[in-house]
């Protein structure tokens, strides 16, 4: 199977999360297929190769009026109806063995993906109102796959509000395009649908403060940002009170299952947990952290899956407090 074929098909999508479940012996599993998802049902051109992650090419917009041109696709169709389709197979074939959660992107992230994040960000300052008109289409669209969602039997949706980060915009800007209004209702309407919200930052310095303590995920993926001045570090995060009330997720280096030997993966993992443990310990075990990798599995011939394993079975053997 090929990621272009695994990415287009909910059966084949169900067929890759259920063995992975299965060899790895996950605590939850995240649907995740690439960001541009939404943003190519809504008529942006994607690029699929043959084993990589698609992207979008050629986005949907170009002038000021396409914005608001922009219509919500039928979601039983296209890549939307595979997260919808394939959530459902996963949720059905895996029950109760393991948390599962679909991957949706939010609506700064889709429209970024539409347009072309400067092209976006420059009408945003110009044109305030044009483009928050398409994120009001954009977040419907949202809120029409979690209904849809709400009825699969997933447990979570994985939010990446990719843009909730200080090296693109700082607090008032994200409040304004999408963290004061937009994703808040999405993380509401989420759980209406009685499903969980988990958010992963996929970027260096994430606004911790909006992510965590404001939006109240159940679940925080954090990406692998350790070089980035100012990034936080596993520890970091849970000595600050982050992971209080909410289960934070990372923090491995995702290059390791490409380039690591299995003897570094469990090394490299050791020292996560020891880490963590140390803090967790500091902060009295009222914390709550997972070891995981620091944003996607790298998704390419090249990632070797006995790395994954190692990680698996490291944590088994050094992450229980004591050891």
């Amino acid at each position: 199977m090929t990621y272009r074929e695994w990415c287009q098909d909910p059966e084949k999508y169900a067929e890759g999360f259920v063995a992975a479940q299965k060899a790895f012996d996950l605590d939850f599993s995240i649907g995740l297929m690439d960001l541009s998802v939404l943003a190519g049902d809504l008529g942006s051109h994607v690029r699929f190769d043959e084993e990589n992650t698609p992207f979008v090419d050629k986005p949907l917009i170009k002038t000021l009026e396409d914005y608001e041109k922009l219509e919500i696709p039928d979601i039983t169709k296209g890549r939307t109806n595979v997260i919808i389709k394939g959530s459902e197979l996963v949720a059905k074939r895996l029950g109760d063995e393991v948390i599962t959660s679909a991957f949706v992107e939010g609506p700064l992230l889709v429209l970024s993906q539409s347009a072309g994040a400067e092209k976006l960000f420059f009408d945003s300052y110009e044109e305030p109102e044009t483009v928050k008109k398409a994120l009001r289409t954009i977040t419907e669209y949202d809120r029409q796959v979690v209904e849809a969602l709400g009825k699969t039997g997933t447990k979570a949706i994985c939010w990446d509000y990719l843009w909730a980060n200080y090296s693109c915009l700082d607090d008032k800007e994200y409040g304004e395009l999408e963290g004061d209004v937009f994703a808040p209702s999405l993380n509401e309407e989420t759980r209406k649908n009685g499903m969980a919200v988990a958010v992963h930052n996929c970027a260096d310095l994430p606004h911790l403060d909006t992510q965590i303590r404001k939006f109240k995920p159940a679940i925080y993926s954090m990406a692998y940002y350790p070089l980035i001045e100012g990034s936080k570090t596993a520890s970091q995060v849970i000595e600050e009170g982050y992971a209080d009330e909410t289960l934070v997720a990372g923090n491995l280096d995702p290059q390791i299952f490409e380039q690591g030997t299995v003897q570094q993966v469990e090394t490299a993992t050791k020292a996560l947990c020891q880490e963590v443990k140390t803090a967790l310990c500091k902060r009295g075990l009222k914390s709550r952290y997972c070891i995981a990798s620091g944003c996607e599995v790298p998704p390419s011939t090249t990632c070797r899956l006995e790395n994954i394993k190692a990680v698996s079975d490291a944590v088994k053997k050094y992450g229980t407090i004591g050891d």
